[in-house]
């Protein structure tokens, strides 16, 4: 087997254009954009809910200015542009709070979990040569959404911990050769590389956890390192483009920001989608041959 993905790592090394248009291909046979345009829907659903859930919760641990600000750096990463005026929507319904009863409550946690399950879905249609050979339990797929908010409430408490421990060294400097020397630069420098590297490690557990199956380490870090980069890109083309050319305000007017994030939500679904494809036409090549035509998915 060793030797088998050996020469596969070699072939895509020596092959990358044909690697990746099998992959685009692939892609493409798996409606990879219709799955994107749903699992991005469901996100929309899904973000303010879940954002008000963790807030709440860590709310008894750390301030809720604190938290807000840790959330909106985050967003940027998610919803690049909008992510202020997200967490000032989020501030204004946690300002009554008090109005949540148990059924409002039981809603949020429905809809939170929305997004992931149809994530795992979108998943199990482009890694369906491991489907075939194994299914997930369905208690583990019910359960499975709410570990993962589980989890992104623990890392936004260690972002706002860390955060807030960069922004104080930098606003304070040091002192060399009687010169105050100013951190903030590489304070962002560094908050700025830890949250590259959070998105790697979040885009890596997602294709580790969610597909059926357990892929390899490598192979998931591999597809976790490809949709990172492609997304930093994207995400700076958003931002340049909505405040430049972007004429969306006009047109929609009120329903501007959601229609913003939504397209923000589809490109970083593509992107996370197309990562999962680039795992899987690897694993393909451990089963069939390389020219094997890819089953597609119809519509119809």
């Amino acid at each position: 087997m060793q030797s088998i993905i050996d020469d596969h790592a070699l072939y895509v090394a020596k092959h990358p254009g044909t690697f990746a248009l099998q992959t685009l291909k692939a892609f493409r046979a798996n409606q990879g954009l219709l799955l994107a345009g749903a699992v991005a829907y469901y996100a929309l659903l899904s973000i303010v809910p879940l954002m008000i859930l963790i807030v709440i919760a860590l709310s008894r641990f750390v301030p809720q200015h604190t938290l807000l600000a840790a959330l909106a750096h985050l967003l940027q990463w998610l919803v690049p542009g909008q992510s202020n005026a997200l967490v000032r929507e989020l501030a204004n319904f946690l300002a009554h709070r008090a109005v949540i009863g148990w059924v409002l409550l039981l809603t949020m946690i429905f809809f939170s979990s929305l997004a992931f399950t149809v994530l795992e879905n979108a998943m199990s249609l482009i890694f369906v040569h491991r489907v075939v050979v194994r299914r997930r339990h369905f208690l583990l797929s019910a359960m499975l959404p709410y570990c993962y908010i589980l989890c992104l409430g623990v890392g936004l408490l260690i972002v706002t911990f860390v955060s807030s421990g960069l922004e104080a060294i930098g606003a304070e400097g040091i002192e060399l050769f009687g010169l105050h020397v100013s951190l903030q630069g590489l304070s962002r420098v560094v908050l700025y590389l830890l949250g590259l590297a959070g998105e790697v490690f979040v885009l890596t557990s997602i294709y580790m956890v969610m597909p059926v199956g357990r892929p390899s380490l490598k192979h998931a870090l591999f597809g976790g390192v490809v949709a990172a980069v492609l997304w930093e890109i994207t995400r700076h083309v958003l931002v340049w483009y909505f405040a430049t050319l972007s004429q969306v305000s006009l047109v929609y007017g009120s329903l501007t920001m959601a229609i913003v994030i939504l397209f923000s939500l589809e490109w970083l679904a593509t992107l996370l989608l197309l990562g999962a494809q680039v795992i899987s036409q690897y694993e393909r090549f451990g089963s069939e041959p390389l020219q094997a035509p890819q089953p597609e998915i119809k519509t119809d």
